[in-house]
């Protein structure tokens, strides 16, 4: 691989966590971003199950890309992303049951998920299989990144705990487990990191790859 293929990438994954965060940056997907987020575990999961079916269905665009007729793009789109989220959830309930039961109803809802079909229509469907991988891998790893932090400072504060284990014995502040207490940790956090975009990026992103 070439050095500019590998900068390329790199820009990519860095687009996705930093320049076009899914939640942080380009507000996509905030309903499960505050549903699931009152506990680290809810977040650590969804964001997990999101970078897998983003990933792959991103691949799966790239590749049939040019077979596929304009006017059923979208519809073609959403049944792949339906494809994937499947093809988790029955091999979680075969050899992960366990799992299943905690994030099989959390996983099911990832179709209509705007951030994935938004990456599928306006990146994989005009990129190479390559790109459109790593395309996914960022913007994955960008909601992994942005449920985490939310749900760490919504269970911290709210519950005083993390994964469930007691951290700190003050009285919590019940707001943060709430549905608005969600919205508020968003907001504050989107403005950190359009603080991180002004001030390491020039207020320009991360990106460095063209889309």
């Amino acid at each position: 691989m070439s050095t500019a293929g590998k900068t390329s990438y790199v820009g990519l994954l860095k687009n996705g966590i930093f320049g076009e965060n899914p939640v942080f940056r380009i507000a996509l997907s905030l309903c499960p971003s505050v549903a699931v987020t009152n506990t680290l575990k809810g977040g650590l999961l969804m964001g997990i199950g999101v970078l897998c079916v983003q990933t792959l269905a991103n691949v799966s665009v790239s590749i049939v890309r040019n077979f596929v007729h304009q006017r059923i793009r979208l519809p073609a789109y959403i049944l792949i992303i339906g494809m994937w989220v499947t093809a988790i959830n029955l091999l979680l309930e075969a050899y992960a049951y366990s799992l299943y039961k905690q994030i099989g109803l959390y996983l099911q809802l990832i179709v209509a998920f705007a951030i994935i079909l938004s990456r599928a229509e306006l990146f994989a469907s005009k990129n190479k299989v390559m790109p459109s991988l790593f395309d996914g891998l960022g913007m994955g790893m960008g909601f992994l990144l942005a449920l985490l932090t939310i749900s760490f400072f919504r269970e911290l504060l709210g519950s005083g705990s993390l994964f469930g284990y007691s951290i700190v014995q003050t009285k919590p502040v019940l707001l943060f487990v709430l549905p608005a207490g969600g919205f508020f940790a968003v907001g504050l956090l989107m403005g950190f990191f359009n603080w991180i975009d002004m001030r390491f990026f020039g207020g320009h992103g991360a990106s460095g790859a063209s889309h």
